[in-house]
């Protein structure tokens, strides 16, 4: 007898919504002291008592956000909760409780979404968010997931967009442009893949650029780093839609203007090699590509000496009067006016 050895598919109509619900939440744990009930009631209860809680919530849909062809359901939860602790990361504040709604077609088996909720569940671990609610739905066609975070600050912590000055310092966490290329690699093994399905990809030039696309993290770290060097930014905003998007955001926010130089870009060497063979400017792709997810933060000058040589952070331009414009500043020494050239979650391309 042949023994079977094709993976199991449950169908997820067998369980229910509710038996679902309670199939895939099983492993969640409450980490929190904020969160006084999770899922299981008709509502969360949560207790912040003096702390200001900030809120942030992010769409992904199948077919525009993320391909499924190349993109593992265990890493497409992680990223998913990642992207949204990001966006509490830039308001300086801590993610503590994340709620999760999904909706999917039938296609998907019920060990499709174990896999998906496997990745939740270990990015809930890995930043200590509680998962106290969401919904699951079923979609006419894709998979699509909504997330919402909460995270707690003190009053006097919380990082705007609106609060750069002229002569303030612009400072970003990491390297960028990475996932981009991540994302470029990605694509080209998916084309030769259908032109030749025999073919094996070797992607072993390529696992930094891969992993910031495929399991980004969000910079929860930043936080106690510039605690610890008694800096509070004076605006900041993560990299999701690229770096001139961002910088672009702060300045009209704040009503400043902004010299960004291309010699300061923090960028990783495999990435300079991947812009070299698939023959794309690594300036071009450091400033636009998006999905970073480091932060980027405007300081007061007095606090240059605190950073100088962290690390941490690299020094990659300073805010100007907003008449003077947004510009590039060339390894030649030409002024670029910079344009946001990044993701546009609503552009007709």
């Amino acid at each position: 007898m042949i023994e079977d050895k094709s993976p199991q598919r449950t169908s997820i109509a067998q369980l229910g919504e509710f038996g679902l619900i309670k199939h895939l939440t099983k492993n969640f744990e409450i980490n929190q002291p904020t969160t006084l009930k999770g899922i299981g009631d008709d509502a969360a209860v949560l207790d912040f008592k003096d702390k200001k809680v900030v809120v942030s919530t992010d769409l992904l849909i199948e077919g525009i956000h993320f391909d499924l062809s190349y993109m593992p359901l265990k890493h497409l939860g992680y990223k998913a909760v990642v992207v949204n602790v990001s966006d509490i990361c830039a308001m300086n504040a801590k993610a503590t409780q994340i709620t999760v709604s999904v909706a999917v077609s039938n296609r998907f088996p019920l060990e499709a979404l174990e896999e998906l909720f496997a990745g939740i569940t270990l990015a809930a671990n890995e930043y200590k968010v509680d998962v106290i609610g969401g919904d699951t739905t079923s979609s006419q066609k894709g998979l699509i997931i909504s997330i919402t975070a909460l995270g707690e600050a003190d009053e006097n912590e919380i990082t705007y967009r609106n609060g750069a000055k002229a002569n303030d310092l612009l400072v970003v966490t990491g390297d960028l442009g990475a996932a981009y290329m991540g994302l470029q690699v990605l694509e080209r093994e998916k084309q030769v893949f259908q032109v030749n399905p025999n073919s094996q990809p070797d992607l072993d030039a390529y696992t930094y650029l891969i992993e910031r696309q495929l399991k980004p993290e969000a910079r929860k770290d930043v936080r106690t780093l510039l605690h610890a060097l008694e800096i509070k930014p004076t605006s900041m905003i993560d990299i999701s839609d690229g770096l001139s998007s961002e910088i672009i955001h702060i300045c009209k926010q704040s009503g400043v203007g902004c010299n960004l130089y291309e010699d300061k870009l923090p960028i990783d060497p495999q990435f300079i090699n991947a812009c070299e063979e698939f023959d794309i400017d690594s300036t071009t792709v450091a400033i636009n590509g998006g999905e970073d997810y480091e932060l980027l933060f405007t300081i007061d000058m007095e606090d240059f000496d605190k950073v100088k040589g962290n690390p941490n952070f690299t020094i990659i331009g300073h805010m100007v009067q907003e008449s003077e414009g947004i510009h590039l500043i060339t390894r030649a020494d030409t002024k670029i006016p910079l344009k946001a050239r990044g993701w546009d979650s609503i552009s007709e391309e």
